[in-house]
């Protein structure tokens, strides 16, 4: 016991400090992901539901390749083809050279994964608002962006909530793919203690108490959030 409790601590005898840098990795790459892709997803959304036939097509394109291809492949194509696309595009204005980190292909990777799903969320709430809400706010004078603002998107957030608390929880679990490309996050490092240690089940073990631990803290917060944007409804 005495052993374990070497191995997990902080400083030069243990990983500790090492574990801690890889939750601090995981947890800031899903949560600089999630903005991008919510945003993104509700923008393929709107084009989704647009009476525009290019805007509906593209969007749908867009979701079926990326909800077909598997989330690995999609980092790879981001990391190695995104760097082979930079230089090019960099080439024309002589020798420059710029690499893109690990962090930032996986926050590109992650957000266009999440955003093929989040978009589904998106069109499934606003399939469930009634017309007469838009009716009823253009009655009272109110333009597109007030509609969407004051009216929509409370009843969007309360609507798609569950379906995108579902796709947080896939997000930060599939950050653990980004250590394939040599980010320092929970799984690399514990891969590293693991060969390191010769004690991968210890390891291993603890990797996975912290995405369960990231897991509740992550599902305590959405119930809070849902509670919020549901306390405009009245009980019967």
């Amino acid at each position: 016991m005495n052993e374990i409790f070497t191995l997990l601590s902080f400083g030069n005898m243990g990983w500790g400090d090492e574990i801690a840098l890889g939750v601090a990795m995981t947890v800031s790459l899903a949560l600089a992901s999630l903005p991008f892709g919510l945003l993104l997803g509700f923008l393929l959304a709107l084009a989704k539901k647009s009476e525009e036939p290019s805007l509906r097509a593209a969007a749908n394109i867009y979701t079926t390749i990326f909800r077909g291809l598997p989330e690995l492949l999609t980092l790879f194509l981001v990391y190695y083809g995104g760097q082979i696309l930079l230089q090019q595009v960099l080439s024309l204005f002589g020798d420059v050279y710029f690499e893109v980190n690990a962090f930032l292909a996986g926050m590109i990777a992650l957000s266009l994964v999440f955003s093929s799903y989040a978009s589904e969320a998106f069109l499934s709430a606003f399939r469930a608002i009634k017309q007469g809400q838009y009716e009823g706010a253009n009655a009272l004078g109110l333009g597109y962006v007030q509609t969407m603002r004051l009216v929509i998107l409370p009843q969007l957030v309360r609507l798609a909530l569950p379906a995108l608390s579902n796709l947080w929880l896939i997000l930060l679990k599939e950050t653990s793919l980004v250590s394939i490309i040599g980010l320092a996050d929970i799984i690399r490092y514990s891969n590293m203690a693991a060969r390191t240690t010769k004690e991968p089940f210890l390891f291993f073990s603890v990797a996975c108490a912290i995405y369960l631990v990231l897991a509740i803290i992550s599902s305590t917060g959405i119930s809070r959030l849902d509670s919020w944007a549901k306390r405009g409804e009245t009980h019967r």
